[in-house]
């Protein structure tokens, strides 16, 4: 979406995100119309998982965007997650047919930067 379009496969990777969060089809298209401030998350995990769903948002149209990306570190920023985190993601995603990075190798990424 920070490319500026949103496509199906885009829509329907909120969608499922939602539905596992237990958000409606119209909480959807509300904040769509209109965005609310982001609550500020607490726990590690939840920083974790969070940053993660976006990178997995930003790349579910197969098409990584440079405002993608500039996008997703500002974002990494107020959530407290160095830059260079989110190119040691993107680049380990490289390793991966279907760039899902599994769990061990994330954490691992996190445990450097942040031990």
């Amino acid at each position: 979406m920070a490319d500026g379009k949103i496509n199906s496969f885009e829509i329907e990777f909120i969608q499922r995100l939602a539905k596992r969060m237990g958000i409606s089809d119209r909480e959807i298209i509300d904040l769509f119309e209109s965005p609310e401030p982001s609550q500020k998350m607490f726990s590690e995990v939840e920083r974790i998982s969070h940053f993660y769903k976006l990178i997995l948002m930003m790349n579910i149209d197969n098409e990584t965007h440079e405002s993608e990306i500039v996008t997703l570190k500002n974002f990494g920023l107020k959530m407290g997650i160095r830059p260079g985190v989110a190119d040691q993601i993107l680049y380990k995603m490289e390793d991966y047919e279907d760039r899902l990075l599994p769990a061990n190798e994330l954490l691992k990424i996190f445990k450097i930067y942040y031990n």
